[in-house]
Formats: structure tokens, C-alpha cells, sequence
């Protein structure tokens, strides 16, 4: 590599992706030592042991649907992306870039504009893009920051869409927590990722990371291509030959299509009688959308079960992490010490004494930015600071879904060097987080003040409106 000003940053990003990896333990471990800091200091202020055992056995399998919920937005997004279909649909896009440079910027755009529809889906579809355009014999795309433009749906936009596990969790009072719903009443989309600030912010994360991807992507002599990192088979197996007559079911198109059939009819029936942003807001019927989209894509079941298998290995994190977050969460609300208050209360009111209406948004957004690096989840993030910082933000009369939103924005920041949902993608690419952070830290620097600063000033556009309860 050339000693240009890019390349220094780029080893220097390099540098600290790998001191990462080598010293920061597997994200279970930042989930169960939420759970002991937070069992210790319900017991600190108060909560007697009996009191505190119990909430955290009680709320460990109360996020279960939520949980089961989560892992099939992976398997869905995962099934669509690699359907055979949607695969030959990734070779033509791979032909429009005309140069390396051009090609990660390209990259870029895909992934958050995939991500707002599912982030799931994103990871898979990105990185299956760049696999593509590696194959390329006419273009030198750097590897490295083609995957970290892949991931740039997850690291940048993916809470403001569709799959925003916090607008999700929300917009369906049956998912959420009764000591949550009790605070935030239900927020529809409408109040959420479709206000026009939010849009706004969508539009300008955007466009800012592709500036980013454009400055930062290597000249064609220091980029590293697939061949050098040994990357040279196709992402997605093909489809074996039938070896058995009892394997003819799993091969013949019929139980697909009757399946599929029944499966649009009852989605059909969802979007007639309901309004569309509604329907799309239950996170059943989005996933249900999916799988049998992704079904009738993959045409023969055996393709079907096969896209199943290689994803559920992705959701390992998702069914072990939740459990663990769903027990912080009942510790919050459920712990009750000296005055009979939970620590959901004396946090709530922490941030009221530190932060005012005006600077309610800046506060949460720093605040769940450096949370999100130790507890990189969404969801269960989610439902670990919701109670409290929302009852701040009813003190504080902040509007609700717009602080919904700054935890949306702010949560995707600590996700650019959190090598945790890094690796879907990384599967598909078959690198190493030390391969991709380097460039995704230099998101990661523009991103912080950006964001911050878009939060702060597009709340004080908004006004306080009372929960509304289902």
C-alpha cells in the first residue's frame, strides 16, 4: 500500500479492528453481565433477594414470541436473498458498475436501501452482490470496503425501515412487556420510522455514507481483490440432483405451490381489511410475507429447507441473548426497593434531572450509542432502556416516537465496529471482521456528530402527545 493519507487512516482502523477482536469476549458475555450489574444493583437499592430472583426468572421467558420473532427476520431475508431467482437478479445488477470505486459505492446504496425493507435480507443480498462483482475479471474492487459497503444497511439505516425492532416491538402491544406498554402506549409506524423527520434523516445517512465509501475506497493499486484473500467459490451451493424416489416430494414444485398459494391468500386477506402500513407492522405477518415469498422463490422445498439450514446457524446469538434480555428488563420494572420504586423509575428520573426537553435527544442518542457497543441487539437494547427513557421522556413531554427513533438512529452506530451482526456477512464473504471494521470505523467518525446533531435538531420540531393505549 502507498503511504497516502487514506492508506494511514485505513491501517490505523485496521489496527484497532484486530486489538478488538483479540480482546473483547462474545457478546453473550456483555448480555450476562447486564443481567449480574443490574440484579446487583436492584439489590443496592433495596429490592430484596426473593423480589429479584423472581424477576429475573419470570421476565427471562417473557420475550419468547418477540425472540422467535427476530430469528425468523434472519431466516426470512436469508431465504429471499439466495432464492435461484433473486440470485441471477444479483449477476445483472453486478454488470451495472463500470468501475472498483463505483462498484462499492453501488454496494453501499443496495444494502441501505434493502435494509429499510429488511436487514436480514440486506446482510445476505449485499454480500452476495459483492460476491458477484468479485467475479468480474474487467473490474479491481477492493474487497474489503465492497463488504464493508455491505454492511453499511446495518450500520446506517436498517432501524429507520420496516425491520426497526424497536418500532416493531411498538407498533404491536402483544410483543411488548405490560410494564412497557404501560409507559409508551402504542406507537404506530405513522409516529415512528414514517414521520417526515425521520424520512429526512434517512435520506441525509445516505447519501453521507456514500460520500464516505467514495473518499475512502482504495485506488486500484492498494485495493486487495477477492483472489487475495482466497475467496474464490460461489456463496450459495447449487442445488444436489435427486438421488432417491422418496426425495421426489422435496423436489417437485407441487407442495411449494400449494403452500405458497394458501400463504398469499391469507396475506392477500391481511392487506384487503387492513390498512397497508398496519398489516406490514405486525411482525407475524412480515415474516410470514417472507417465508412464503422466499418459499415460492426457491420453487422446490429442498432448496427451500437447504436456504433454512444455512441461516439458522445466524440466529444463534438472537435465541440465546434474548432470554437474558428479557430478564434485565423485568429487573428494571419489576425489582421494587427503598419507596417501593423499581430502577426503571430512578434511571427515568436520572435522565430527567440531566437532560431537558431540548437536549432530550442528544442525551438518549449518546447515551444508547455507547450502550448499543456492550449490548448489540435492537430488540433486547430495546427493552432494556425503553422503560426508563421513555418514562423520561413522558416527564419531559419529548414526543414518543420520536424518541423511538433517536434509539433507532443512535443503536446502528456502535453496530459499524461490533463485529456481532457482522458476521452473516461475513460468512457469505468469507472474511474476518478485521478485514471490514477498518473501513466501517471511518463511517463510524463522520456518523457520531452527524447523527447526534440530526437528532437533536429535527426533535425540536416536534411536540409531546400523550400514550395512546390499545
Amino acid at each position: 500500500m502507498n503511504a497516502t493519507n487514506e492508506g494511514l487512516l485505513a491501517r490505523a482502523a485496521l489496527r484497532s479492528a484486530a486489538w478488538s477482536e483479540r480482546w473483547f469476549p462474545d457478546a453473550w458475555v456483555f448480555a450476562a453481565l447486564g443481567v449480574v450489574i443490574v440484579a446487583i444493583a436492584a439489590l443496592s437499592f433495596g429490592a430484596t433477594p426473593t423480589v429479584t430472583v423472581n424477576a429475573f426468572g419470570d421476565g427471562f421467558w417473557s420475550l419468547i414470541p418477540f425472540t422467535m420473532q427476530m430469528a425468523f427476520v434472519v431466516i426470512g431475508g436469508y431465504v429471499v436473498a439466495t432464492a435461484p431467482i433473486v440470485a441471477r437478479f444479483i449477476e445483472w445488477l453486478a454488470r451495472v458498475p463500470r468501475t472498483g470505486r463505483g462498484a462499492i459505492c453501488y454496494v453501499g446504496l443496495v444494502s441501505m436501501l434493502a435494509s429499510l425493507l429488511s436487514w436480514g435480507f440486506s446482510l445476505v443480498f449485499g454480500g452476495l452482490l459483492v460476491r458477484a462483482l468479485a467475479r468480474r475479471a474487467d473490474l479491481r474492487l477492493d474487497y474489503r470496503a465492497a463488504g464493508a459497503a455491505a454492511y453499511l444497511g446495518l450500520g446506517a439505516v436498517w432501524a429507520m425501515g420496516l425491520s426497526s425492532s424497536a418500532a416493531q416491538l411498538q407498533a404491536n402491544p402483544k410483543s411488548m412487556p405490560p410494564g412497557l406498554i404501560n409507559i409508551t402506549g402504542v406507537l404506530p409506524f405513522s409516529e415512528t420510522i414514517f414521520l417526515w423527520q425521520s424520512m429526512v434523516l434517512t435520506a441525509v445517512l445516505i447519501s453521507v455514507s456514500l460520500l464516505i465509501c467514495w473518499l475512502t475506497a482504495p485506488s486500484d493499486a492498494n485495493a486487495r481483490t477477492a483472489e487475495d484473500f482466497g475467496v474464490t467459490e460461489t456463496a450459495t451451493p447449487a442445488l444436489p440432483p435427486r438421488q432417491r424416489p422418496g426425495e421426489w416430494p422435496e423436489y417437485s414444485p407441487l407442495l411449494s405451490l400449494l403452500i405458497g398459494l394458501l400463504g398469499l391468500g391469507w396475506l392477500g386477506y391481511e392487506f384487503a381489511t387492513k390498512p397497508a402500513v398496519t398489516a406490514i407492522a405486525n411482525l407475524n405477518t412480515y415474516n410470514f410475507l417472507f417465508l412464503t415469498v422466499g418459499l415460492l422463490l426457491h420453487w422446490r422445498p429442498r432448496s427451500f429447507l437447504n436456504a433454512v439450514s444455512r441461516a439458522v446457524p445466524s440466529t444463534a446469538g438472537v435465541l440465546i441473548q434474548f432470554p437474558l434480555y428479557g430478564g434485565i428488563a423485568a429487573l428494571l420494572t419489576h425489582a421494587p426497593g427503598f419507596g417501593d420504586q423499581t430502577l426503571a423509575h430512578r434511571l427515568s428520573g436520572l435522565f430527567v434531572h440531566v437532560a431537558s426537553t431540548d437536549t432530550f435527544s442528544l442525551v438518549m442518542g449518546a447515551y444508547s450509542a455507547i450502550l448499543g457497543f456492550f449490548v448489540p441487539s435492537g430488540g433486547g437494547k430495546w427493552l432494556v432502556e425503553a422503560p426508563y427513557v421513555m418514562q423520561a421522556a413522558n416527564d419531559l413531554h419529548v414526543h414518543l416516537g420520536w424518541a423511538v427513533q433517536v434509539y433507532n438512529a443512535a443503536e446502528a452506530l456502535p453496530n459499524l465496529i461490533n463485529p456481532f451482526w457482522m458476521l452473516p456477512l461475513l460468512g457469505v464473504l468469507g472474511l474476518k471482521a478485521r478485514d471490514v471494521v477498518g473501513f466501517t470505523f471511518m463511517q463510524l467518525v463522520v456518523h457520531v456528530p452527524l447523527v447526534l446533531g440530526l437528532l437533536w435538531a429535527l426533535g425540536l420540531t416536534l411536540t409531546y402527545v400523550p400514550p395512546v393505549m390499545p
